[in-house]
């Protein structure tokens, strides 16, 4: 029994508890380039620029300070082959958004920094027979320091470090109320880790002439070498061969963030309109395998991942109005990162269909802004997946399933967002 548990932990798939959709980047970083469909290297006017192209706090004139935050709401749903339903537990994540920005009078220089949350969020499948209780959760905040430097008055480029914390905290429930097999509780498999690292971002911002502006981003990868224990609790109290000690160990995961990069157009047929489109490429072929790290009473496991660099296209418009209204609409298409191969239930990414509408108003010293966003997955059909959410030997007691089946995705997310200039 001991060693059916020990081949349970290593295996079972907790490191795919951090991606869902989107693989686990959060482009959306202000509520102006939210509600524009992030389509905002191109333009990148106000402090939020540190995140979407540094090199854009060149246009800021004096101080600005800009705070906010992205709330969202998600839900993935999955049918199995056999016709049964399930979807993920009701979860609403706030992502903070704190950035300022200032320029030096009569000196072509600029600095920025910002503090937010460039990857995270988490999913969770309720207790059921298919999957049993999987919940995952990952936070990671970026400190990120910019300067810019204004070459030309057509032509400004940025860099700076991005300092970066990441904490991981992963748990799967194991052996709950299995039907045949009375006075067995549920137990519960665990990993926790954190770690820092020091990456970098950079930016050019190009204006040719008035109406058009390039734009362009970079930010470099990073490894985050989570280092934590794992644990195996719940089962001490089972009867006979169930009976199995806690178990604690000192444990780690190296996990690789991907490079991305972002170039955008931006077309500004008067001072009323501003129509932009971005290419933002996320290199997750990157990610391989992780290998989670543990003493010699868990093991160490290779978790597969193999997934493939995608693309989000970026498309938004904004229009102003009299009285200094804006009005801001976008749409993102993002490509699915994870093959059929390596799909878990803990990674129901797809194709998505991201569509956003947003307000804001600007006064002397003072604006605002609020957004809305939409996120559709159409359904994605799972029929090659060696992935299972438990290892072989432990299907056979009835217990886990494949990740085979359908699935599809729903989110709802808020963004609002203040700015006062000095």
């Amino acid at each position: 029994m001991k060693s059916i548990l020990r081949h349970a932990f290593i295996t079972a798939p907790l490191w795919s508890s951090l991606a869902y959709g989107l693989g686990i980047r959060i482009p959306d970083q202000d509520t102006a380039a939210t509600s524009r469909g992030n389509a905002f290297a191109a333009t990148a006017d106000n402090p939020s620029a540190v995140y979407y192209n540094p090199a854009g706090i060149s246009q800021i004139v004096g101080q600005e300070v800009s705070v906010g935050s992205y709330i969202i709401n998600l839900h993935s749903y999955y049918t199995s082959p056999a016709g049964n339903d399930s979807e993920t537990k009701s979860k609403v994540a706030v992502v903070p958004e704190v950035f300022y920005a200032g320029s030096f009078k009569d000196f072509p220089i600029s600095v920025g920094i910002g503090f937010y949350s460039p990857y995270g969020l988490g999913l969770e499948w309720p207790d059921n027979d298919t999957f049993r209780a999987l919940r995952g959760e990952i936070q990671y905040f970026t400190l990120n320091p910019v300067v810019s430097w204004k070459i030309l008055d057509t032509l400004s480029v940025a860099i700076g470090p991005t300092l970066n914390y990441g904490k991981t905290d992963f748990r799967q429930t194991f052996y709950p109320n299995i039907p045949f097999i009375p006075g067995v509780p549920g137990g519960q498999i665990r990993f926790k880790g954190d770690d820092t690292d020091v990456g970098f971002n950079g930016g050019i911002l190009w204006h040719p002439v008035p109406k058009h502006s390039f734009g362009f981003s970079y930010f470099s990868a990073t490894t985050m070498n989570f280092k934590g224990d794992a644990s195996l609790t719940g089962l001490s109290g089972a009867p006979g061969p169930f009976a199995v000690p806690d178990i604690r160990e000192d444990a780690s995961a190296q996990f690789k963030f991907p490079q991305h990069m972002v170039a955008g157009w931006s077309y500004r047929p008067t001072e009323k309109w501003n129509f932009e489109v971005n290419v933002d490429w996320t290199d997750w072929n990157t990610l391989n395998t992780v290998t989670l790290k543990s003493g010699p009473a868990l093991g160490n496991t290779a978790l597969p991942f193999n997934w493939n660099s995608s693309f989000f296209y970026e498309f938004g418009v904004t229009r102003h109005f009299e009285n200094n209204w804006d009005l801001s609409a976008g749409y993102i298409y993002s490509e699915n990162s994870v093959p059929d191969a390596t799909f878990t239930a803990l990674v129901p990414d797809s194709n998505r269909h991201i569509f956003s509408i947003g307000i804001g108003r600007r006064y002397e010293h003072f604006s605002w802004n609020a957004g809305y966003q939409l996120a559709w997955g159409p359904e994605r059909e799972v029929s090659t997946s060696s992935n299972l959410v438990f290892p072989q030997p432990l299907p056979a007691l009835g217990i886990g399933s494949s990740a085979n089946g359908r699935y599809s995705f729903l989110s709802h997310a808020l963004s609002l967002n203040v700015r006062y200039l000095f």
